[in-house]
């Protein structure tokens, strides 16, 4: 387990962990859409793993309006890039009525203990359930997915309501990722 704490500002296209920015994605990516209201969904996180690289998106057109906090959804989505793949980043939509980037782009700093800077979340290791266990099954083989990581609010835009925890699951043999919060 790795501790991820606030870098500060980063490149929108760093390739290391970070909040913001524009997703780095494999050629012919098409930019999500919620399930919900077919808005273009808000990019927030880009996360390097030892399986392959993270994309996060989650709905942000009308806060609490869509299912944001549920894996399957359709009002979030999780991408697993395999190791390897090439990658550039993503042109974001131009919609003036839904964000699709956050307003600051921030590095993540995986680290094996705390230090000053604060922590914003971990990768490895077992999530901190606020709630009760939501483990999602893999939609390609039902299996119960892994925990990959794990992100708090920060000051850079995420929200996952008061003092809530976003959840990253993966499962490795089909290449998928899911996306989950709980507060």
């Amino acid at each position: 387990m790795h501790l991820l704490l606030q870098g500060g500002p980063t490149a929108a296209d760093a390739p290391g962990p970070r909040t913001g920015g524009l997703p780095l994605v494999p050629a012919g990516f098409a930019w999500p859409h919620c399930r919900e209201c077919d808005s273009p969904l808000l990019f927030i996180a880009h996360l390097p793993l030892d399986h392959g690289t993270a994309a996060v998106f989650l709905c942000d057109f009308d806060p609490g309006m869509c299912d944001t906090w549920l894996a399957d959804g359709g009002a979030n989505h999780a991408y697993l890039f395999p190791p390897g793949t090439p990658l550039a980043p993503a042109a974001a939509p131009d919609d003036p009525n839904v964000p699709t980037l956050l307003p600051t782009t921030t590095a993540l700093h995986p680290a094996d203990r705390p230090d000053d800077r604060p922590e914003v979340g971990r990768v490895g290791g077992a999530p901190d359930w606020i709630q009760d266990p939501e483990i999602p099954a893999c939609p390609g083989c039902a299996a119960p997915m892994e925990f990959a990581a794990q992100l708090e609010n920060d000051d850079t835009g995420i929200n996952f309501g008061d003092d809530g925890l976003g959840y990253l699951f993966t499962c490795r043999p089909c290449v998928r990722a899911a996306f989950l919060w709980q507060c």
